[in-house]
């Protein structure tokens, strides 16, 4: 069974922060993006247990770009919570201090 997943405001800010990104960078390349996490995310529904990185986060690596999926899974409720979209570029303490 599927399970479902839900965006907390956060990693849909984060998404947007990537597209706006992207597009200044190549008109169009934004969409690409965009439409890769898609993809990403509904791989995630069909199979979410990949490895916990830290505090039962999961991490879901985006192989086209340099970004991290990071959620939590609910086996109950067949719940997928994305907490954040992650640049690996990033100091990883902007993500702990956010949590």
């Amino acid at each position: 069974m599927a399970f479902t997943t839900v965006l907390d405001p956060r990693a849909m800010q984060d998404i947007q922060q990537a597209i706006d990104y992207y597009d200044e960078q190549q008109p169009g390349l934004g969409e690409q993006f965009e439409d890769f996490v898609n993809e990403c995310l509904v791989q995630l529904e069909q199979n979410p247990f990949f490895q916990i990185r830290y505090d039962d986060i999961h991490c879901f690596p985006l192989k086209k770009y340099p970004y991290m999926i990071h959620f939590l899974i609910d086996e109950h409720k067949q719940l997928i919570t994305v907490m954040a979209v992650f640049n690996t570029a990033k100091d990883p303490k902007i993500w702990k201090e956010r949590k």
